[in-house]
Parts: C-alpha cells; structure tokens; sequence
C-alpha cells in the first residue's frame, strides 16, 4: 500500500537540470563583466542562443531547444540553425537587446526547394524553459514521507536492525490511535510508533478531518474564505493548511486516475483547445510595508495569467497552470544574477528570463553603458514590486511552453489538432513544441475568432438565423435530413471546393503557399456567442475538401470556455471584479493575496470537474469528462477524492 505522500519541493531534486555554463565560463564571465560593455558582454555568449538543454526527469534525458522558425509555411520551420555555404546560414539575429528576434534567411543551397519568408521569430531562454518544466513538475507532484526512524536505544547491541528487514528482532506492540504499526526491540526495549500508510490511516496529524468534505464543497461553490471559517469554527490558518491537504489529495488522485490510464492509452488524434484567463492579485502590501513612506503603492495591480488546455470534445482538462513561481526568492535572483552576470547578457541566454523580474538590478560595471540614475530607478521598481507577495510573476509564453511539453509527454496521439483564439504566446508554444508534427503535417492550429462586443440579443437572433439558413440552404440542395450538424458539414464541404485558407504564390521556377489570413464563418451558430469565425495557421493543402470540412466542424473554443466559466463560478478567490459602491472602479476584494493558492484552488477544482461532474451531450448521456475520454467508467465523488477509496 502507498505511504504517506507530501507536496514536493525544490530540495527533491525531482528534475535535474544539467548547468549550461561550465567553471571555466563562469570564470570568463567575472572576468570580462569588469572588462566589456554590457553590449559586448552579452553578444560574446550569444552562442547561448541555440545551446541545448538536457534536464533528467524519472531516469529519462531530455533535451530542448525551442529557437528556429515558427511559420509552418516556411521552409525553414522548426528546424535548427545551421551553416548553408560559406558564412550564409539559416537565421540571423536581429532586433534591441530587450527583444531579439530569429530571421529567416534565404536558402543558398536549393533555393528552387520551398520558399524562406523572411520570417520574424521572437527568441526564447532555453534554459529559462526548462526551469518553467522544472517548476510545473514540481508543483503538481507528491512524494513519500520518508521519516528518519531510530528503532534503539544508545549502545543497543541490535542497533542495526530495523523491523523491516529483520522482524524477528522486534516484537509487535499493537497498534497507535492512528492505525500505524508500534514495534519494541527485543534487545533494549525500547517502542517506536511507524508512520500508518495510506490504508491505514488517509488523516494521519489532520486534526478537525470531519469537516474536508463539507470544507471542499464550501471552495468549490464560491464561499468566501472568511465565511467559510465561520461556518466551520476554524482560523485562517486552518482553512489554508485545509486547502493544502485537498490539494495535495487530488494530486494523488490524478496520480492513480489521469497519469496512470494515459500513460497506456493511445489516441488516434487529440484536439486540444487552449486559451488564458487573467486575473489581479489582492494588492495589499506585505506586512511591515505601510505607512506615509509606501503611500500610493496600492494603485497599482499585479496581473496573473492561468493557462487552461482541454479535450475539444470530451472537454476533460488536461492541465490549467498559474504563470507564477512562488518558490522564487530575491535571494535566489540575487545569487544567479551575480554568478551569470544576467544583468549583461540578451534575453535568450538567461536562466531567470521567464520571469516578470529576470535579474537583479546591479551597480553599473566600469564600462557599462547604464547611467547611475538608470540603476536607481530600476532598482526602486524592483523594490516596490517586493513590497507585495513572494515570488514572481512567469511570462505567460514560457508557462504556455511548458504547459504544451508536459501535455505532450502525458498524452499519447498520432495526429494533434490545436484551437485557439488570436493569442501569439499560445500559438508561438503551439509551433515551437509541436515543431517536428507540424512540418510532417501531423500538427494543425486552428483559429476560433469571436467578437465579444456583441449583446445577448445579438447571439440570439444569429443563432436564429443560422438555424433558419442552413435549413433553407438544404432544402435547395435537395438533402432531406434536417439535421444541422450534418448540414453544416455539407455546406463546409461544397465551401471548400473553392475557398483555400493558404494563397498559392507562382514564380518562374516555383509555386509556395503562404497563410491567406481569409478566416470563413461558421456555419453553426451558438445562442450565447452567436457566429464565430474560423481560419487555419498550418498548411492544408494536402487535403480533401471533406476531410478539412470534417476537421472544421470541431472548431469552437466551448471546453475552455466552460472549465473557465466554472472558475469565475466557483472559485470566490478568481471570480471577476466586483464594481464599487462608488462606481468610479473596480474591487478586487474576494481576490487572493497568493497565486499559490489559486494553483491550489484550480486543481481541486479540475479534479471535481473532470471525474465528478457530469453533463449532458448531443447523445442524451451523462458523463463525466472522464468518462467521454476513455480513462474512467465511473462517476466519482468527493470523499473518493479526499480518502482516495
């Protein structure tokens, strides 16, 4: 039976990332930081750019490297920088020090084999990426309590025996309160309680347990937290240390019920829809940062990113992810700023790029071009940024980028199939990690493209006349089902004969395609969003009009919307904001002082939606998301989750 299990920490080493820079670079480094400009500093370890980096995760060695060309029409897409002839080679470096950006150059070698578009890629830390895997790894895993036992007293003649190697030492003492095993050396005499494992006991040093599944309802039906303590007699403290423990029993859960039946399932396509929610942090100061010498602070907000990715048509959520790391300390920057010298090198080559904060502001070097006053200022934002919660915000890219990896590892699929809106850090961590299924066209983006503006009436009557359209449009087309699904996929097929999401470029010697950026509407309407447009990134070319009318048919962005929407629902710390009784803003007062918490809050959350909640389809079924994926044939509760039955 399993023992124990704890949330895990950076200190279990639970991936390992092998350090890029070796002593004699640190060395070089602390030399010419007194000696270069910070400009010449940072290009002399360029060579950082396209370094790969191998981290060891479960006895596995991986490696990424996530700079190359991100437009799927290009030739160049996904694949690695190289020498063409000469000095010629595939990409070059362009852009300021704050934003560099990967060019696509033209191919000297067979420039009658596809096209190069002159692409503009925007470059990221690859040692910053795999931090951010590192990280979301660690947050959404447990580990065994592995207590230190001394089983003898001093000078015991047996005192290299232990009960579970030798029994026969031991005599048997009966059992604790709690259901663990009580041993006693048959030498010395002394007892010694073990720790119960899981069968024995799932509430072992959880005091007030009685109250977990009224405490998990109150969190998932948007109780406050202060009402929620009022109601169940408890202090904040408990209502935290609560909300670990659930946390912490959904991670074994998923554990069991997620990790374990993917891993021996395969599907044959996935359509993964994927979209980011935003919401600001309570900003209240940290304790001891008051007063007339802070006055103003507090109008400013600290936005946090959530990134959610689900099943398209099982809606199950695979993952949905803080941008936040609230494990790093100002300690940590300030050490890695001063070893890698981070203050002088491009964006690409640091550790810490990911976050909002990716170095500590140092004193100008002797030939730094920063002026003092610059170093001043720069200092004072920093500062003020620490007046409020520990850790530090992650650029939604990199968590966007890891959230993708870790999906990709857990999911088992020929073919993938990926929707999302407008936004360019899902759709650049889409083509960066799905690079190779891309170019082998095992990999298409689609594009679901919504105006928001519109009024409930609005949906409404397009819903009405979306429904009146198709069916008139299949009365004139002669088919006799009055099925709108069906029609619709007809009409997209007739469509497609003709329309094309690519535009086919002719030159003398060759013809490429390129990204026509000409979206279609839908034909299928929804009363609440009314019409929705759809466009397609990847090249489909290749294609039956049926098989791209089939694809087009699953095109809407309803999973996220609905786990989202539960969210706001369900969560009070992530519900939206409320108005003031004045009405010149907003108030953020439900809003937690912690992203840690709100990791916490989503996951519980995207355990009870997945395998508790079920929902009626088109099929008049009522399944759970787990169920419609194929992992689970059973509806589950909260107390199978809390005592893990």
């Amino acid at each position: 039976m399993a023992k124990l299990q704890r949330l895990a920490t950076k200190e279990d080493g639970i991936v390992v990332i092998h350090n890029p820079v070796s002593e004699e670079d640190l060395n070089d480094r602390k030399i010419q930081y007194q000696i270069l400009s910070d400009k010449r500093f940072a290009f002399r370890y360029n060579h950082m750019l396209f370094l790969p980096i191998e981290f060891t995760w479960n006895g596995n060695t991986h490696t990424i490297q996530y700079n190359f060309c991100t437009n799927p029409f290009c030739k160049w897409c996904g694949k690695e920088q190289a020498t063409l002839k000469g000095k010629s080679k595939r990409y070059r470096l362009s852009g300021t020090k704050s934003k560099k950006s990967l060019v696509c150059n033209p191919d000297v070698i067979n420039p009658d084999r596809g096209m190069t578009l002159n692409c503009n890629s925007i470059t990221v830390s690859n040692w910053s990426v795999a931090e951010e895997i590192s990280r979301l790894i660690r947050v959404n895993q447990t580990q065994e309590v592995e207590p230190d036992y001394n089983f003898h007293k001093d000078g015991c003649t047996a005192r290299n025996l232990t009960p579970f190697e030798s029994p026969k030492g031991f005599y048997k003492q009966g059992k604790t309160l709690n259901n663990s095993q009580r041993w006693q050396c048959k030498v010395c005499k002394k007892k010694t309680s073990i720790l119960p494992n899981k069968r024995q006991s799932t509430t072992y040093r959880q005091k007030r347990n009685d109250i977990l599944p009224l405490f998990a309802k109150l969190l998932l039906n948007k109780m406050p937290i202060s009402r929620t303590c009022d109601i169940l007699e408890i202090g904040v403290g408990t209502y935290y240390q609560k909300l670990e423990w659930l946390y912490r029993c959904c991670l074994e859960f998923l554990e069991k019920y997620e990790t374990t039946p993917l891993a021996n399932i395969s599907f044959k396509e996935m359509w993964l829809n994927t979209d980011k929610m935003h919401y600001n942090l309570n900003n209240v100061r940290k304790k001891g940062q008051g007063g007339q010498k802070y006055f103003g602070f507090e109008d400013s907000q600290v936005q946090t990113y959530v990134v959610v990715s689900t099943d398209a048509l099982s809606r199950y959520v695979f993952r949905s992810d803080v941008a936040y790391d609230w494990e790093m300390t100002v300690e940590d920057l300030k050490y890695d700023t001063v070893i890698y010298k981070e203050d002088h090198l491009n964006d690409f080559s640091k550790k810490n790029n990911r976050l909002d904060f990716s170095y500590y502001p140092q004193e100008p070097s002797p030939n730094d071009t920063q002026k003092p006053h610059e170093y001043r200022t720069e200092l004072n934002d920093f500062n003020k940024r620490m007046q409020y919660v520990d850790g530090l915000h992650v650029n939604p890219t990199y968590t966007t980028i890891a959230h993708y990896w870790l999906i990709k590892q857990m999911v088992k699929t020929r073919e993938w199939r990926m929707i999302s809106d407008n936004d360019s850090s899902i759709i650049t961590a889409f083509f960066r990690v799905f690079s190779k299924e891309v170019r082998l066209s095992d990999a298409h983006h689609f594009l679901c493209l919504l105006e928001k503006n519109k009024s409930r009436k609005q949906c409404l009557e397009e819903f009405d006349d979306a429904k009146a359209d198709l069916l008139d449009w299949g009365f004139h087309r002669g088919y006799e089902t009055k099925n709108l699904r069906k029609l619709a996929y007809f009409s997209l097929k007739e469509l497609f004969e003709t329309h094309k999401f690519h535009t086919e470029i002719k030159t003398d010697k060759q013809s490429f395609n390129v990204w026509a950026k000409s979206p279609i509407t839908h034909p299928l309407a929804s009363k609440d969003k009314g019409f929705h447009k759809v466009d397609c990134t990847t090249d489909l070319s290749s294609l039956e009009p049926k098989e791209i009318a089939k694809m087009i048919m699953n095109v809407n962005d309803n999973a996220t919307n609905s786990f989202i929407q539960q969210i706001r629902r369900r969560l009070s710390i992530l519900e939206r904001p409320l108005m003031t009784a004045r009405g010149d803003g907003k108030s953020y007062i439900y809003a937690n002082f912690n992203p840690k918490y709100a990791q916490y809050a989503l996951t519980i959350l995207r355990t009870f939606y997945n395998f508790c909640e079920t929902y009626k389809s088109a099929d008049g079924k009522e399944l759970t998301p787990a169920q419609r994926l194929g992992i689970t044939d059973k509806v589950f509760d909260l107390k199978d989750i809390i005592y893990l039955r």
